[in-house]
């Protein structure tokens, strides 16, 4: 018998062994060995270095935040007082790098002190700083990211998709933004900003993590699609002209109607006084 097998050609002797029931296994062990030494052999540099440079961007962004931020938001972020029982600037745990980038890329942080509303403003940090801050707040715990560019670009954006963007629009943020998005009062001191002129990374941020007194609009509750949509119509009424050449704030027929009054009634007691100095002088000269 062993002679026999000897006399088999190498080909047709593997052949044979290939029925034997644990072939299978044997070759799929083979094939998984490797495949992990063909992933340990080029991807663990790769992968060493994206964590080395992550590392470092957290570190650095926690430098920057003990400086510019540990002061009112804790050492840790974990909120912090004014040394008079009030919070001076709350906890940052859980909410996102998304939120960090709209806060101080829009320059609303740091803020000077604390207030009912915090305005924009021209941003203390460069990019490369927001994304480490960014990046040093997610860390901490999980939280709304940094949406992607596709996101928000509304260059192939549809007429269709501008008007359902209106109508979200309409539905959900006018009574703050007013239908024009050109802000509004709220009570106790505190403001909807203006629309004009934002960037559409930060309105999709602003509706993602809901800043100050703006609710939060979540993936789930408004889907990247209407947010998109909505952006649009934003961009729309950016671009849109006032055909009277005057908007008023685009308010509407209060704005206008009271415009009216003072210019109209204003030249009517104008002419009234006229008229009644006219008249004076009139009866002063017959008498005369």
């Amino acid at each position: 018998m062993s002679e026999k097998r000897l006399s088999l050609s190498p080909a047709r002797f593997l052949s044979a062994r290939r029925r034997h029931r644990s072939a299978g296994l044997v070759v799929l062990l083979f094939g998984l060995l490797a495949v992990g030494s063909a992933y340990a052999a080029f991807a663990p540099d790769n992968a060493e270095a994206d964590n080395s440079a992550q590392s470092q961007q957290i570190e650095e962004g926690r430098k920057l935040f003990a400086v510019g931020c540990a002061s009112c938001h804790g050492l840790n972020a974990e909120g912090g007082g004014n040394g008079e029982g009030k919070m001076a600037g709350p906890s940052l745990i859980g909410v996102g790098a998304a939120a960090v980038d709209f806060q101080v890329g829009t320059g609303r942080m740091p803020a000077m002190q604390p207030n009912a509303q915090i305005p924009q403003k021209p941003k203390a940090y460069s990019q490369a700083e927001i994304e480490a801050l960014a990046a040093y707040v997610a860390s901490l715990a999980p939280g709304p990211a940094v949406p992607a560019e596709e996101s928000y670009d509304i260059s192939k954006v549809t007429d269709e998709q501008i008007t359902r963007g209106g109508e979200l629009f309409r539905t959900n943020c006018t009574a703050c933004h007013n239908f024009a998005g050109k802000g509004g009062a709220l009570p106790n001191g505190r403001y909807a900003p203006s629309l004009m002129g934002v960037d559409p990374k930060h309105i999709y941020e602003a509706m993602l993590t809901g800043p100050q007194q703006m609710p939060v609009f979540s993936d789930q509750v408004l889907q990247p699609d209407d947010k998109r949509a909505i952006i649009a119509y934003v961009s729309a009424l950016q671009e849109q002209k006032d055909p009277g050449g005057f908007g008023l704030g685009r308010l509407g027929p209060v704005s206008e109607g009271l415009w009216g009054w003072l210019v109209g009634i204003g030249l009517l007691v104008g002419v009234a006084v006229w008229i009644g100095a006219k008249g004076v002088r009139a009866k002063g000269a017959k008498a005369e």
